[in-house]
């Protein structure tokens, strides 16, 4: 007799950032798995139903009455915060105590590589999250991972049009990436099932904590050259002053939070790097995760006709 498993339903909280919707694009395919999106307002609803979403409820991450609402029924969190968020902190705390009160079972902790260095605010808010999560009574995974190679996107046009790849260090900086298509597999690996439905043996990952990271170690310039290889073209890396990286930041409208504080990751990037391991993940998926060539031709490379 085959069995038959109830449907259980996720809420995943940042659903319509970048993060949010390419987990969301991979968890569609998990049987017996409903998906709750958590978004600030409702033009983002279209997005979040072509991604894959079941039902869309509209809440503020600091309002504990709509959260309250949003977790009702819920099996199960995956829990991203908007990126670089003053209130991260007061956030975390706030739904890890109504995911208890709404008898969550399951909550994943999307927090970031290292977490634990006080010179970059909002690694340590995250540090501060776990520490809340790890305490809460919940079961928990937590996934740390790398800085994307989708972050790269942003200067599309640039590297393009002007073969130029800038970032706001010193070149010889090495900074350890991931590719998200893999972070959001990680994700189904982990929050999919925690009683037997979905993917094998998940239910081994309850209380861990995962890096999250490619393999391999480049510096700037020897990203610039896998990038002029997918293009077919030459593409240099070049030194951005970091005034001048805040005064763009400014005029794209990022506060003076965010500013200030991806200003003191760029100093930390240059001064000790910000690397990990490609195990973790690899093992995790069962394969080596995408090398960053692999990501530049996937992403850049000349397709065929």
């Amino acid at each position: 007799m085959t069995a038959v498993h109830p449907t259980r339903l996720l809420l995943v909280t940042g659903a319509a950032g970048k993060t949010g919707l390419a987990v969301i694009r991979k968890l569609r395919d998990v049987p017996n798995l409903r998906i709750r999106a958590l978004a600030r307002n409702a033009d983002q609803c279209p997005l979040l139903e072509e991604a894959g979403v079941h039902e869309t409820v509209i809440a503020d991450l600091n309002d504990p009455t709509a959260l309250a609402t949003a977790l009702q029924g819920t099996d199960s969190v995956y829990h991203v915060c908007p990126n670089v968020h003053p209130q991260e902190v007061p956030i975390g705390r706030r739904i890890i105590a109504l995911a208890r009160q709404a008898g969550v079972r399951r909550f994943v902790l999307h927090s970031v590589l290292q977490p634990g260095i006080r010179e970059m605010p909002h690694h340590w808010a995250k540090m501060s999250v776990e520490a809340l999560l790890a305490e809460s009574g919940l079961e928990f995974t937590i996934l740390q991972p790398a800085p994307y190679m989708q972050n790269i996107l942003g200067q599309r046009v640039s590297l393009c049009e002007q073969g130029v790849y800038s970032v706001p260090y010193h070149l010889a900086t090495r900074v350890s990436m991931v590719d998200l298509e893999d972070v959001a597999e990680a994700v189904v690996r982990v929050s999919a099932d925690f009683d037997g439905i979905g993917p094998e043996h998940s239910a081994a990952h309850l209380g861990a904590t995962y890096e999250l990271c490619g393999p391999g170690l480049l510096d700037q310039t020897e990203i610039a050259t896998e990038l002029g290889r997918a293009l077919r073209r030459e593409v240099r890396a070049e030194v951005e002053g970091r005034e001048v990286w805040a005064k763009a930041a400014y005029r794209a409208g990022m506060s003076r939070y965010q500013v200030e504080t991806l200003l003191a990751m760029f100093r930390y990037y240059e001064r000790s790097g910000m690397t990990g391991s490609a195990q973790p993940l690899e093992n995790l998926l069962g394969r080596p995760p995408a090398t960053f060539a692999q990501f530049a031709e996937r992403t850049f490379g000349v397709q065929p006709g």
